[in-house]
């Protein structure tokens, strides 16, 4: 009796965790009250802080699983160069660009982030990197530290475009800012690491 309550209360938490990942990306981290996260869980306001410490609690863990979800598709895809190739058209679409509460945690919630707690930040910074680790990996496979840096600023880039192409009120303009990003994304990925230069210091 003790195991199954134990498993269920796990089991309630992840529910609530990845409802509220997916209002967040819809309706914004300010924007998604207590009550509002508890309902789309189907639980009462009473429940929340059975699982959280608050709500910056929630945010924290809510950021972890969308980006560890992220990773597992990203994962999933082919290997190499193709699968990098899917990810960019999947990323830069229409489809995404117009349903981000079941898209990319980084292009929905990347300005609210950066104003949560020193916690939040971390689990972002934890899951990203875990993400564009997994981009190194497939830009160079035999050493994907000296990728790093470009996954990041490929990454970057990909999620700017996606932000600017939902901010436009013209959608023939979003799905031409969308089809430069592939474009853009495919020729970076193709580009190489770009190598550190060195600065000659003053005599």
């Amino acid at each position: 009796m003790a195991r199954y309550a134990k498993d269920h209360k796990q089991a309630t938490r992840q529910r609530i965790i990845e409802a509220a990942g997916r209002r967040f990306k819809k309706d914004g981290i300010d924007g998604s009250g207590v009550s509002t996260l508890m309902s789309d869980a189907g639980l009462t306001n009473g429940a929340f802080y059975a699982h959280f410490a608050s709500k910056e609690d929630l945010v924290a863990n809510a950021v972890a699983d969308q980006l560890g979800a992220q990773n597992a598709s990203l994962e999933a895809l082919a290997p190499g160069r193709a699968g990098l190739e899917q990810f960019v058209r999947a990323y830069l679409s229409a489809e995404h660009r117009d349903a981000p509460e079941n898209g990319c945690p980084t292009a929905a919630l990347l300005d609210e982030i950066g104003r949560c707690t020193d916690a939040t930040k971390q689990a972002f910074t934890d899951g990203l990197l875990t993400v564009i680790d997994d981009i190194a990996a497939r830009l160079a496979p035999d050493n994907p530290p000296s990728a790093r840096a470009q996954a990041l600023g490929v990454f970057a880039m990909m999620v700017g475009t996606l932000q600017l192409a939902r901010a436009l009120a013209d959608p023939k303009l979003a799905d031409d800012v969308l089809d430069q990003g592939v474009h853009n994304a495919l020729a970076l990925l193709d580009a190489g690491p770009v190598r550190q230069r060195r600065v000659r210091r003053p005599a």
